[in-house]
C-alpha cells in the first residue's frame, strides 16, 4: 500500500520560514515526479512546486524565488523550504508522487500551513 507521509508545516508569521517534508513508501515502482499542491479555503487546488526524476523543477509564479523544492526521488522523499512567507501562502499543502511507467499519482493527506500578518 502506497503511503505519502507529510511533516512540518504549522503556524508562521509573515516573513518567516517553514519546511515541509514528504516521504513515500509502499511501492517498488520508481517515482517520476514528486511535489506539492496547495488549496486555500474556498479556492481551487494549485501546483506549488514539483521535482522531476531528472532533477528539473517547476514552481508556481507566486512562490518562485521564495520556495525551494529539494530531495531525491530515488529516496522517495521531497522537501519544500518556504521562506518569506506571506498570509496568502496559508493553505492545506498536499504532497503527491507519480509512480511508474503510467505515472500513477498518489497523494498525502495534507498538512496545514498558516501564515499570520
Amino acid at each position: 500500500q502506497v503511503q505519502l507521509v507529510e511533516s512540518g508545516g504549522g503556524l508562521a508569521q509573515a516573513g518567516g520560514s517553514l519546511t515541509l517534508s514528504c516521504a513515500a513508501s509502499g511501492s517498488r515502482a520508481a517515482i517520476n515526479v514528486m511535489g506539492w499542491y496547495r488549496q486555500a479555503a474556498g479556492k481551487q487546488r494549485d501546483l506549488v512546486a514539483l521535482k522531476n526524476r531528472d532533477g528539473s523543477t517547476n514552481y508556481a509564479s507566486s512562490v518562485k524565488g521564495r520556495f525551494t523544492i529539494s530531495g531525491d526521488n530515488a529516496d522517495n522523499s521531497v522537501s519544500l523550504q518556504m521562506n518569506s512567507l506571506k498570509p496568502e501562502d496559508t493553505a492545506l499543502y498536499c504532497c503527491f508522487a507519480d509512480f511508474g511507467y503510467y505515472g500513477v499519482r498518489y497523494w498525502g493527506q495534507g498538512i496545514q500551513v498558516t501564515v499570520s500578518s
